[in-house]
């Protein structure tokens, strides 16, 4: 029997990407400059000092944005933060801020992704396979 763990959800899914934007290349660089400005303003509000269901709320539309554009790996941490904001029981600050900074963490990493891309996308000439 082997143990093999799943392989871990993609920063950002340019076949997705691609997808939802029909191969459009500036049609996307649009989405993830949008996307960007969504994170900027909904990160915000991911503060484990505030009300739960302020930052569930937060998680839920970065959970929807992440989807729009094939960044699954913050869409699923979003979607645990948001269960957890949601949960019967008041989560402690100790595991908000936990969650929080997980959340944190995967956006930057996923901000940067989406970084490379559009550059990448705008950019003329070759394109680099990733």
């Amino acid at each position: 029997m082997t143990d093999t763990a799943p392989a871990p959800l993609a920063l950002l899914d340019r076949d997705h990407l691609s997808a939802m934007t029909g191969g459009d290349q500036s049609l996307a660089v649009e989405v993830i400059e949008i996307f960007r400005h969504q994170a900027e303003i909904w990160s915000r509000l991911l503060d484990p000092m505030a009300d739960a269901s302020q930052w569930a709320d937060a998680a839920h539309t970065l959970k929807g944005a992440s989807l729009g554009i094939g960044a699954l790996r913050l869409a699923s941490i979003c979607e645990k933060a948001e269960r957890l904001g949601r949960g019967e029981a008041t989560p402690s600050r100790t595991a908000a801020a936990v969650m929080l900074g997980d959340v944190k963490d995967i956006l930057g990493d996923t901000l940067e992704a989406v970084a490379r891309t559009a550059y990448e996308l705008a950019s003329p000439g070759p394109k680099r396979v990733s």
